[in-house]
C-alpha cells in the first residue's frame, strides 16, 4: 500500500455527492460495489456507508489509472480522487441519490482485494442465514442492514434529544441483580465470590426504576439491554434493547401524552413522517370482540359480529348445540369474496383448526339467496337477520366458527389477518397506531384456581372499582394501557 491515506484524506462519502457539487475536486474511500467495463472506460461503482456513487476511469485521463482499475473486481477496498461532473443527458440514474453525477477518477489506490463473494451484496438474492451469519462481516455491508443500524442509531438519539428536552433523567441500573418474578424465565450468572450462588441478569429494570421514584428522581429514562430465556419467535428475543421510562406525580393521560409525543418525534425527525394525534383508544373487551385480539390491526375491516343470539335456535344442529353448551357464534365478512374459490374455503378450514375449531362453516350472498352447505338448514329470517348484521351484499362471503368463546375468538381473530394479507387488503405503507386500555386486572387460573394478576403485581385498579376486588375480581379493570402498531404491541405500562 502506498502511502495514499498519509497524504490525502477523505473529504465526502460515496452517497452524500449531488449535483451541487459538480466540478468539486473529491476523494472516496470504499467498496467496489459493480465494476463494467464499456470499450476501454471503466466504470466502478463505489459503496460506503452513505451510499453509491458511479466513478469512472477513462484512459484519456490517466492511464495508469485506468489500466489499474482494469484488475478492480466485487468488494475491492478503495481510495479514489477526482472530479466530479453531470452526467451526460439522458444516462442519469433516478433509482440513486447519486444518479445525476459521478466522479471522473484521476488516481485510484487499490488498498486491499477481495476473494470473490459468496453472495452478492446488492440485495438481489436470497440468502439463507446461516450464510448470512457465517459471512455477518459481508452480510453488514448490505445496504439494508446498514440503514436498519443507522436508523438505530438515529432513533436512540432523538429519543434522547425528546426525554431531555421534557425533563427526563437518563440513569444506567444494574445488570447484575436479584432474581424477582417476571414474565419468562432469568437468565442466571454463577458468582465466583459466592459459590453456588448466581446473579439474574434483567428481565426488566422493573425494581431499579421503582427505587428511583421513592427517591425523587421524578421522571427517568433508559435506553436498556434486557433479557428473557425463552423460546425464539419473530416478535420474542432472549436479548433486546427498549425504552424504559418512569414517571412520578402524574395518571397514564400524562404518560400516553408523552409518549404519544415521543413517538411523533421519533417518526418526524428519523423518517420523516407526520403522525395525527392524538392516537385513537380501543377497551381490550371491544378489541378481542370486534378483532379477536388484544393487539389489533385495524388497517383494515373484516371485522368480527356475534351471531350467537341469531343462531342458537337455529335448524343447523353444530350451531344451536354448541350455543346451548355455553359456546358462541361469530362470523367475519369478506366484501368482495370473488376471491375465495371452493379450494380456498377449503384451505381455510384447515387453517382455523389450527386454533382448535372443529370447522367454517360459510356463505356466498348471492341477489336470491346464499350458496352455501348450511343454507337449507335455515329459516329465510335467520338469512335476512345475519345478512343484515353482517351488512352483507351481493358478493360477499361470509365466514362462521362456533365454539367455545377462546377458540371462536383466536381462529376468527388470525383468520382475518391471514385472509388481509392473502388478499391484498393491508397497505404496507399505512401507520395505524392505537392505545388498548382497560384491561382486567386479574385472570383466572385453571392451574393455581385462583385469580392472578393480569399484568404485573404492580398495577393499579381503576380506583372506582377497588371495592370489587374482594367481591368480584373479575370484573376489576387495570389502570394499564398498549400501544399497538398495524397489530404489533411496541409498548405498555401501567399505574
Amino acid at each position: 500500500m502506498s502511502d495514499f491515506l498519509t497524504i490525502r484524506k477523505r473529504t465526502h462519502y460515496c452517497g452524500d455527492l449531488n449535483a451541487s457539487d459538480d466540478g468539486k475536486e473529491v476523494i472516496l474511500m470504499g467498496w467496489a460495489h459493480r465494476w463494467r467495463d464499456h470499450g476501454g472506460v471503466v466504470f466502478i461503482d463505489l459503496r460506503d456507508r452513505e451510499g453509491i456513487v458511479q466513478v469512472v476511469f477513462n484512459p484519456d485521463v490517466n492511464a495508469a489509472c485506468h489500466d489499474e482499475a482494469g484488475r478492480i473486481r466485487s468488494e475491492f477496498v478503495l481510495a479514489i480522487q477526482g472530479r466530479v461532473r453531470r452526467r451526460p443527458a439522458g444516462m442519469e440514474n433516478p433509482e440513486l441519490r447519486t444518479g445525476e453525477i459521478e466522479v471522473l477518477a484521476d488516481d485510484l489506490e487499490i488498498m486491499n482485494e477481495s476473494k470473490t463473494p459468496p453472495f452478492v451484496l446488492d440485495g438481489t438474492a436470497e440468502i439463507s442465514e446461516n450464510v448470512r451469519l457465517k459471512y455477518r462481516y459481508l452480510d453488514l455491508r448490505r445496504t439494508e442492514i446498514q440503514q436498519n443500524l443507522i436508523l438505530r442509531s438515529r432513533v436512540a438519539a432523538a429519543t434522547r434529544d425528546y426525554l431531555h428536552r421534557e425533563g427526563f433523567i437518563e440513569i444506567e441500573t444494574p445488570f447484575l441483580t436479584k432474581s424477582t418474578p417476571e414474565g419468562a424465565r432469568d437468565y442466571l450468572v454463577p458468582s465466583r465470590v459466592n459459590q453456588g450462588m448466581f446473579y439474574a441478569l434483567p428481565q426488566s429494570p422493573q425494581i431499579f426504576k421503582q427505587l428511583l421514584m421513592v427517591s425523587g428522581f421524578d421522571r427517568y429514562f433508559q435506553i436498556v439491554k434486557c433479557f428473557r430465556d425463552e423460546d425464539l419467535r419473530a416478535d420474542r428475543q432472549p436479548e433486546f434493547t427498549q425504552i424504559d421510562v418512569e414517571m412520578s406525580f402524574i395518571t397514564e393521560e400524562d404518560v400516553i401524552r408523552s409518549m404519544e409525543g415521543m413517538i411523533a418525534h421519533l417518526f418526524r425527525t428519523c423518517l420523516g413522517r407526520e403522525l395525527t394525534l392524538p392516537f385513537p383508544r380501543i377497551a381490550c373487551r371491544d378489541a378481542i370482540g370486534r378483532f379477536g385480539k388484544d393487539n389489533p390491526d385495524i388497517r383494515f375491516g373484516l371485522e368480527l359480529r356475534e351471531l350467537t343470539d341469531i343462531l342458537k335456535g337455529s335448524g343447523f344442529k353444530l350451531f344451536s348445540e354448541i350455543a346451548a353448551a355455553g359456546g358462541v357464534i361469530r362470523a367475519i365478512k369478506v366484501e368482495d369474496g370473488k376471491g375465495l374459490s371452493r379450494k380456498d374455503l377449503d384451505e381455510l378450514k384447515d387453517f382455523v383448526a389450527q386454533y382448535g375449531a372443529k370447522g367454517l362453516a360459510w356463505a356466498r350472498v348471492n341477489p336470491d339467496g346464499w350458496t352455501s352447505p348450511i343454507f337449507k338448514f335455515l329459516t329465510p329470517t335467520e338469512v335476512s337477520a345475519i345478512n343484515e348484521r353482517m351488512d352483507a351484499r351481493e358478493g360477499a362471503v361470509i365466514l362462521f366458527v362456533a365454539d367455545s368463546p377462546n377458540i371462536v375468538r383466536d381462529a376468527l381473530g388470525n383468520l382475518r389477518t391471514y385472509l388481509a394479507k392473502k388478499l391484498g387488503l393491508i397497505d404496507p405503507k399505512a401507520l395505524a397506531f392505537t392505545w388498548v386500555t382497560e384491561f382486567p386486572l386479574f385472570e383466572y387460573s385453571e392451574t393455581e384456581k385462583r385469580f392472578v394478576s393480569t399484568h404485573h403485581p404492580f398495577t393499579s385498579p381503576v380506583l372506582d372499582e377497588v371495592p370489587l376486588i374482594e367481591t368480584d375480581p373479575g370484573k376489576v379493570h387495570a389502570r394499564a394501557y398498549d400501544l399497538v402498531l398495524n397489530g404489533s404491541e411496541i409498548g405498555g405500562g401501567s399505574i
